[in-house]
């Protein structure tokens, strides 16, 4: 009888420790065994120490679980018989070549337009569902499948309608297709850039209401003008090659974008801040995330150059819309060209879409024959071998961790995702982070420390809070790769407990400035280090200051003259805001010189209380990161 295979506990970067996946028949994640030391499924007790298959039950006691239900047919791969074929569900329009690869190796049921009772009713009959950005995939999809579903593919690049916690939490596997829309999305950018500078929509709409009205939609040139990319990834270097091309200047900003790669298009890589005083032209390409929603708004708009244009072929959220419309009405903004809002789509009545200073298409981003061909394409090829048990670099959620090593790293997983998080919070300057270097200290011998999780959520908090990648242990190195970021590892012997997995975790990002120089090592480069106390991550050291912080809430941190009633002044003016600090700490190096003040709080300080703390004359310089 062929071998079946298993599925390990599919745990997403990030997810509690104690959610783990229904174990199925089919495993996309066993050809990936091999790749982590796993030679055979008689090493299977490293993942699941006792999986029992009888009369379609099976059983997960060396998990500490039990789970009983159908096993859903298998599909041919090298160790599993050939069953039945896998059904693959299409609920959104999909190319034609996409289609036809799927029928090759599934049943593929296209059924567009469903309400969400239609899909929730349809799933528990499918073993993969393709959709775009239309259908929303909520937990009440996934628990609907009854564990049949085992894989999504968003037809594109964002994946904000996949719910993907309770995807992890269910073990279905989600993957995109990132790469097919690249050309589409800049050329739409370029196009909509010459359409908004030459008035061309309203021209057009005036000539054929039996107007002429040539010095009315007078434009302006292209030619010498400075153009902001903001974001430079894929799409956004794109932009700024075909910028280059219509005789623009082209800055940049992206705390990611290889230097090499923007010095060999001509791009200058500068600031945030900079970019929006410098800038004619402005074309969004960030993806949206907590960090970039409404990142343009009102403060915003107040430092840009007077007679800004703004392009946005990225995402509708990171605009507030409503300051746009301010801004358009009191002219710091000449125009906007919109591709995509808040809302999609947007209501009638929307006043930024209906402002005269404003050209708008329908995300129509991706929406050429060439590009919609590609995605379907490329998120087939990604669904199939997820069903064949591939895993994809695509993959944005699912890592394979086995359950013992789980529970042990549980705190030390946290602390390392969050060591991350406030390192690129750190982080000023446009030149991007390069070079990372992490440091484990333990007692134990290198082969009983599986660090793989841990770099993966170290590489989770610097990216993410910047990126709408999602990192776990399958694209980790992949992502890093990507962005051009250089993961280097280090063990240190110590003299702990051999039963502790580990003493410290440090964490250095070389060749970059810092918004806080004091997080700057005697070695150049911003330094942090962590450990875990009673269960809860802790701050250690930031630069050459030894702090204790509990890494939980946000954190102020300052560096001040070390003098009486310091602790006073900064906890009266958070009081006065009505923010609770959960813990002081002040580490100096000798009385009376420098000392460095950690402030744990739990709610965010208004800006107007942030300046009053750094208008402290015996503060010398401040930083505010969140958790």
């Amino acid at each position: 009888m062929a071998a079946l295979r298993i599925a390990a506990a599919a745990v997403a970067a990030g997810a509690d420790r104690n959610s783990v996946a229904p174990v199925r028949s089919l495993s996309f994640f066993a050809s990936g065994f091999s790749s982590y030391g796993v030679k055979s499924l008689s090493f299977r007790s490293a993942f699941l120490p006792s999986v029992a298959c009888l009369r379609g039950k099976f059983d997960m006691a060396g998990a500490g679980l039990r789970n009983r239900g159908p096993l859903v047919p298998a599909v041919r791969s090298q160790t599993a018989e050939v069953i039945g074929k896998p059904t693959v569900l299409v609920a959104e329009k999909l190319g034609d070549a996409g289609l036809q690869l799927l029928k090759q190796f599934a049943n593929v049921d296209c059924s567009y337009n469903l309400t969400h009772e239609e899909l929730c009713a349809k799933i528990s009959l499918c073993d993969a569902l393709i959709v775009r950005s239309g259908t929303k995939v909520t937990r009440e999809v996934f628990e609907a499948s009854n564990g049949r579903l085992k894989v999504v593919g968003r037809a594109g690049v964002g994946i904000d309608n996949v719910d993907l916690q309770a995807a992890t939490e269910l073990g279905c596997l989600v993957v995109n297709a990132p790469t097919a829309n690249t050309v589409a999305a800049a050329e739409h950018g370029i196009a909509l850039l010459a359409a908004m500078a030459r008035n061309v929509p309203q021209a057009d709409a005036s000539l054929k209401a039996g107007k002429w009205q040539r010095n009315k939609y007078t434009g302006v040139s292209l030619v010498d003008k400075t153009i902001a990319v903001l974001g430079f990834g894929k799409v956004g270097s794109e932009v700024a090659r075909r910028a280059k091309g219509l005789g623009m200047d082209v800055i940049a900003h992206d705390p990611y974008a290889p230097a090499d790669r923007a010095r060999a298009l001509g791009v200058e890589l500068v600031s945030f801040d900079e970019a929006l005083a410098r800038a004619d032209f402005i074309s969004l390409h960030m993806p949206l995330t907590p960090a970039t929603k409404k990142i343009f708004n009102d403060e915003t708009f107040g430092k840009v150059k007077k007679g800004v244009r703004i392009i946005n072929v990225a995402r509708g959220g990171v605009i507030d819309e409503e300051a746009l419309v301010r801004a358009l009405d009191s002219g710091i903004v000449a125009q906007a060209a919109l591709d995509v809002f808040t809302e999609e789509p947007p209501e009638k009545s929307n006043k930024l879409v209906q402002h005269e200073n404003v050209i708008v298409t329908p995300h129509l981003g991706a929406s050429t024959v060439e590009a919609q061909e590609g995605v379907a394409v490329e998120i087939a090829e990604a669904v199939v071998g997820a069903l064949q048990g591939e895993l994809a670099a695509t993959a944005v959620n699912a890592p394979m961790v086995p359950a013992e090593v789980l529970t042990e790293l549980a705190p030390y997983v946290n602390l390392a995702e969050r060591l991350g998080r406030l390192a690129i919070q750190l982080v000023s300057g446009g030149s991007g982070v390069k070079d990372v270097k992490v440091t484990y200290s333990s007692a134990r011998s290198t082969d009983d420390l599986d660090t793989r999780l841990l770099r993966a959520m170290i590489i989770k908090g610097i990216v993410e809070p910047v990126s709408d990648t999602f990192i776990n242990l399958v694209n980790a190195n992949f992502v890093a790769k990507q962005r051009g970021m250089r993961i280097s590892e280090e063990r240190q012997p110590s003299d702990g407990a051999i039963d502790v997995p580990l003493d410290r975790i440090q964490v250095k990002i070389a060749h970059v400035g810092s918004k806080f120089a004091s997080a700057i090592s005697d070695s150049g480069e911003i330094t942090l280090e962590g450990k875990v106390k009673d269960g809860v991550p802790h701050l250690t050291k930031v630069g050459t200051f030894s702090v204790d912080i509990s890494l939980e809430g946000s954190i102020i941190l300052c560096r001040q003259v070390d003098q009486p009633g310091m602790i006073g002044k900064v906890g009266s003016f958070l009081g006065e805001d009505n923010v609770n600090i959960s813990f002081m700490s002040v580490s100096r190096l000798t009385p009376r010189q420098k000392a460095v003040m950690a402030i744990g709080v739990d709610d965010e300080p208004s800006k107007s209380v942030l300046q009053r703390i750094g208008d402290i004359s015996a503060i010398e310089e401040f930083v505010f990161l969140k958790l």
